[in-house]
């Protein structure tokens, strides 16, 4: 995963109106409500089918930790799909996305001003328009580099231009060498 999916998944767990289960044996049931199968359980995890059991029995209660970790991330992708279809419906139809991110900007601008790359943190809150290409980019299966285009084409309209008032000669906005991305809807 890049970094804005992993932003995407952040704010999408901040939305949850109820914690997903905390004991193994919680989240292993759950698991297999979801898939049907200890099996399907099994092959999501890349354990066998028969340490499934065991975690669902309480036979085995302390997986390694990257098993643990793949039993939490598997858990929290599959965990309240309605409340967030409904935030990011929410967030394209009205609301907009807020992006919050330190990262090296760079633009094309017109001769005699300056488009020299440099690092700005930013808080700017992008349109419902950007938040809807956001998320059907990210469902069609983008990559990293074209999520940031659809974030930096939303910092040029919003940030840099101020919605058409100033800076209508500037044309490329690129995002690059990101400290950090946040995202909140």
């Amino acid at each position: 995963m890049g970094e804005i999916d992993d932003a995407i998944e952040r704010a999408d767990q901040e939305a949850f109106t109820r914690e997903p289960p905390k004991t193994l044996k919680g989240r292993i049931n759950f698991l297999i409500r979801q898939l049907k199968t200890t099996r399907a359980v099994a092959a999501e995890l890349g354990v066998s089918q028969r340490s499934v059991e065991r975690y669902r029995t309480g036979e085995r209660r302390h997986p390694p930790k990257d098993i643990q970790q793949r039993i939490d991330t598997a858990v929290r992708s599959r965990w309240q799909p309605q409340v967030r279809k409904r935030r990011r419906k929410q967030a394209a139809a009205t609301g907009g996305i807020t992006v919050e991110t330190r990262a090296r900007f760079g633009y094309t601008a017109p001769i005699g001003t300056t488009d020299d790359g440099r690092f700005r943190r930013l808080t700017v809150h992008l349109t419902p328009e950007h938040a809807r290409r956001l998320f059907e980019a990210r469902d069609a299966g983008a990559g990293d580099q074209e999520m940031r285009q659809i974030i930096a084409d939303g910092f040029k309209d919003v940030y840099f231009q101020d919605g058409g008032v100033r800076a209508m000669d500037l044309s490329d906005v690129a995002i690059n060498d990101i400290d950090y991305l946040d995202l909140d809807y």
